[in-house]
């Protein structure tokens, strides 16, 4: 064994060591109230794999997709077609809040979809909840934040875990998260003139 080889062994032993200790700390399980927001694509498409995760483990799921409405996603067709006993589908909301145009019609879908998320997350029968672009509805004040984080903090059973996505998260609930994640924009090819693709999108 040359001398590279050698400590580039000795490091990762060094490391692997290190970790182990780390991990051993690590014993507690919960229920985790995850936040995918930021500007830069893929807040729900990481939540839609976190789906695909559970349906792997055997995991119960329901999904709650707030404003994007009867859009044909690949997401919504996959999942309903092929996976409908693994995971709950729902849809509430009309399309995008400049496509409606009207704002109390807004409001009720919100709300509808609310009351569904919460059966959902209440539900002994479901582990993993999706709310797709739910902070889109709470950034325009369709649903109320102190109650939403209410209800995430104070009433979701203890070992459900819940994932919203959408930009602009508001702090209430990045304050209540367990995990945050923001994605940044570093370049999109909308901004170049091309148009939202099949399998990309959407």
């Amino acid at each position: 064994m040359d001398d590279v080889t050698a400590r580039h062994n000795e490091k990762m032993r060094k490391i692997k060591a290190a970790r182990d200790r780390m991990m051993e700390t690590k014993t507690e399980e919960k229920g985790l109230i995850m936040v995918h927001t930021g500007p830069g694509k893929g807040k729900s498409s990481s939540g839609f794999g976190m789906v695909m995760r559970c349906i792997s483990h055997g995991i119960p799921a329901a999904v709650v997709q707030f404003i994007k409405g009867n859009w044909a996603t690949g997401e919504k067709t996959f999942l309903r077609e092929r996976f409908a006993d693994e995971v709950r589908f729902f849809v509430s909301g009309e399309g995008f809040t400049w496509e409606t145009q009207d704002r109390e019609r807004d409001i009720a879908a919100a709300q509808n979809g609310w009351k569904i998320a919460k059966e959902q997350i209440l539900d002994p029968d479901i582990q993993f909840v999706l709310l797709d672009e739910i902070n889109i509805a709470l950034r325009y004040d369709y649903l109320d934040i102190d109650e939403v984080v209410d209800f995430l903090l104070n009433e979701k059973p203890e070992m459900t875990h819940v994932v919203l996505t959408g930009r602009n998260a508001k702090p209430e609930l990045i304050e209540a998260a367990d995990l945050v994640t923001e994605m940044t924009l570093v370049k999109h090819p909308f901004k170049e003139g091309v148009k939202a693709q099949k399998g990309i999108e959407f």
